[in-house]
């Protein structure tokens, strides 16, 4: 079992809160909009096999636009800017962008967004997200408020 901490959006703040919070965290997702690489270091101090994707703001070449795996017996893809269609065999699609939280499920996929962690939009909060995953289990999914 897996129990994940999936940010997003967190451009260039980091409440202190929030990284008290992730110390709970086996590894931590980053789904884009770090900005400063530096903004990082938190993070890694944390969990040094942090995953992070590219998201719209950050200039970082060296990460990823996209990321997939398989984690527990789940297919994984992890994305800044959710694309209409997930890539096949997907079964969980992870993305930030929007600012605003999502957990639906679209042709078999779910699609799920922790919000955004400092600029949230669209009368959201400012949130993350636990994802817990389990082999032969169906994910679990809870929302944060900061």
């Amino acid at each position: 079992m897996s129990r994940i901490a999936v940010i997003s959006d967190t451009h260039d703040r980091v409440p202190r809160h929030l990284l008290d919070e992730l110390r709970e965290a086996e590894t931590i997702w980053h789904l884009g909009d770090v900005c400063h690489p530096l903004v990082l270091e938190d993070f890694l101090a944390i969990d040094p096999s942090l995953r992070i994707v590219r998201g719209n703001c950050d200039s970082h070449l060296d990460w990823a636009t996209v990321q997939n795996f398989v984690a527990e017996g789940h297919r994984i893809h992890l994305e800044h800017i959710p694309s209409k269609y997930p890539p096949p065999n997907t079964a969980l699609f992870l993305h930030g962008h929007t600012h605003v939280p999502r957990d639906e499920t679209i042709g078999g996929v779910r699609f799920l967004n922790p919000g955004c962690v400092t600029r949230p939009n669209r009368g959201a909060p400012a949130s993350f997200a636990w994802l817990t995953l389990e082999k032969g289990k169906a994910p679990q999914w809870e929302l944060v408020r900061l």
